[in-house]
C-alpha cells in the first residue's frame, strides 16, 4: 500500500478548465490559491492517474487491458488497440487527427473492420475485431506498436510517436496495407461528402499480452473508461461506473477514490464537481485532492491552501 492511500485522497479527472470555462468567481479564487500546473499537452489518462497515486505504469498491453475493461474477461492472446484516425497531408509532414468514438457510428466501424479483415488479413497472422465502439488488432506474433493512444498525438506529427528500430518494420508494413485498403472506401467517400474527415489509417498502440490478475491495493474507481476499468480489474480492485456526481462517490467511499467524470466539455458539470470537492475538503471528508483537467491543467490541493490569500494563480484558468 502506498503513502497515497494513508490519507483521504481523491484523484479526479474533470472537463477542461482553461479558456474561461469556469465562470464561478469563488471557485476560480479557490483554484488560484492551489498548486496549479499546465502540462505541455494532455497526457495519457491512466499514466496521469497512476502517477498521482504513486503507482507504476504498465509498459505494455494497454490495448488488452482496454478490451478486458469492455468485456470483463482477460484476453489470452496478443492484442493492440487499433483506433481509426485521419492523417492529414500538410506541406512537409502528416498531421494526425484523433477521431472521437461519437463521430464514427458502430455500424460504420464494423463495416470498415470487416473490409480490413477481408483485404489485409494474412492467413492467421492478423485479425481485425471490434468490441462496441472500440477496435483492436489480434496477431499471432507480437509486433511493435505506439505506446500512447491517438488523443495524445492529436494535431501532432505521428512519426514522433511511432515505434523505431528494426522491430518497427512490421508495424510500418501493416500501416501501409491498412492505408491502401481504406483508400476510397465507400464509407470514406460518404464521410467526405458530408464534410467529415476520412478514416484513412489506424493507430496501433498498447500492444501486448494482458497481465495475470494480481491483487494490489487501489482506491475504488468510479469511471466508464474501459482502459481504466481493465487495469483495475487486473489488480482485483473495486471498479464501478461513474455515479453521476462527486457526492455519490463520497457516499460509496469516504476514505478516498479515483473518479473520472464524462469527457464532455460541460462547464456545468465542471462547476458542480468542483463545488462538491471543495465542500468535501473543507469539511474534512477529504484531506487532499489531485485534479486532472482534460486540457492538461493539474491541481494538487490541500485544505490549508484556502489560507493562501496572497496567491492568485489564474493564468491557467483564462
Amino acid at each position: 500500500m502506498t503513502d497515497a492511500f494513508a490519507e483521504s485522497l481523491a484523484v479526479v479527472v474533470l472537463p477542461a478548465v482553461g479558456g474561461g470555462r469556469l465562470e464561478n468567481l469563488a471557485l476560480r479564487r479557490w483554484l488560484a490559491r492551489t498548486d496549479l500546473q499546465q502540462a505541455s499537452a494532455p497526457g495519457e489518462l491512466l499514466s496521469g492517474i497512476l502517477k498521482a497515486l504513486n503507482l507504476p505504469h504498465p509498459d505494455t498491453a494497454l490495448g488488452a487491458l482496454r478490451m478486458w475493461g469492455q468485456t470483463g474477461e482477460r484476453p489470452t492472446v496478443w492484442i493492440a488497440a487499433a483506433d481509426p484516425v485521419y492523417l492529414e497531408p500538410r506541406l512537409d509532414h502528416l498531421c494526425l487527427h484523433a477521431l472521437g468514438r461519437a463521430s464514427l457510428p458502430a455500424g460504420d466501424l464494423r463495416a470498415l473492420f470487416d473490409h480490413l479483415q477481408n483485404t489485409v488479413n494474412d492467413g492467421a497472422k492478423y485479425s481485425f475485431v471490434t468490441v462496441g465502439t472500440c477496435s483492436y488488432l489480434r496477431a499471432s506474433e507480437s509486433i511493435a506498436t505506439a505506446a500512447v493512444p491517438p488523443y495524445v498525438v492529436h494535431l501532432d506529427k505521428p512519426n514522433e510517436y511511432m515505434p523505431t528500430g528494426p522491430d518497427a518494420a512490421a508495424y510500418r508494413r501493416l500501416v501501409s496495407e491498412v492505408e491502401m485498403a481504406l483508400h476510397e472506401h465507400e464509407i470514406n467517400t460518404r464521410r467526405e461528402s458530408e464534410g467529415l474527415p476520412p478514416i484513412n489509417c489506424l493507430w496501433f498502440w498498447g500492444g501486448g499480452y494482458a497481465p495475470e490478475q494480481r491483487a494490489q491495493p487501489h482506491p475504488p474507481l468510479f469511471a466508464d473508461d474501459p482502459l481504466l476499468r481493465g487495469y483495475w480489474l487486473s489488480k482485483l480492485a473495486p471498479a464501478r461506473s461513474w455515479p453521476g456526481s462527486i457526492a455519490a462517490c463520497l457516499d460509496e467511499s469516504s476514505t478516498g477514490f479515483v473518479a473520472v467524470a464524462p469527457p464532455d466539455d460541460d462547464p456545468q458539470l465542471l462547476m458542480s464537481c468542483l463545488q462538491e470537492l471543495r465542500r468535501a475538503l473543507r469539511s474534512g471528508r477529504l484531506s487532499r485532492l489531485q485534479l486532472i483537467f482534460r486540457d492538461g491543467v493539474e491541481a494538487d490541493i490541500l485544505r490549508q491552501h484556502s489560507w493562501r490569500i496572497w496567491r492568485r494563480n489564474t493564468e491557467r484558468l483564462n
